[in-house]
């Protein structure tokens, strides 16, 4: 197999399992950017961090896509007869090696 990277438009695509030397798949700013606490800037007091957490939490319950109610009865009942149809199940089997274990047993 050959150890050159093919290129599509000038941007380098992946070959596999190994990375080619020299070829850096992280840039140093977005390494940068990911870093937990940015250097030279002072770590903020977990009091703050904890005050600014409840806002948050606002801001994302404001983007989540409540279901209507009929919906949620829709959701509740193919839960529901979900749950009897495995509930069904799970007892068939049960009676059945419930059975199977009197005969092997009740035999001698």
């Amino acid at each position: 197999m050959s150890e050159e990277q093919p290129t599509q438009g000038g941007v380098a695509r992946p070959t596999g399992k190994r990375q080619l030397t020299g070829v850096s798949t992280t840039s140093t700013a977005s390494y940068e950017a990911k870093q937990a606490v940015p250097a030279g800037e002072p770590e903020e007091s977990k009091a703050n961090k904890v005050a600014a957490f409840i806002p948050e939490v606002g801001v994302e319950l404001k983007k989540v896509i409540w279901p209507t109610a009929s919906q949620m009865l829709n959701y509740t009942l193919i839960v529901f007869a979900f749950l009897i149809l495995l509930t069904g199940l799970v007892a068939g089997v049960d009676f059945l090696a419930g059975l199977g274990v009197e005969k092997v047993l009740g035999s001698r």
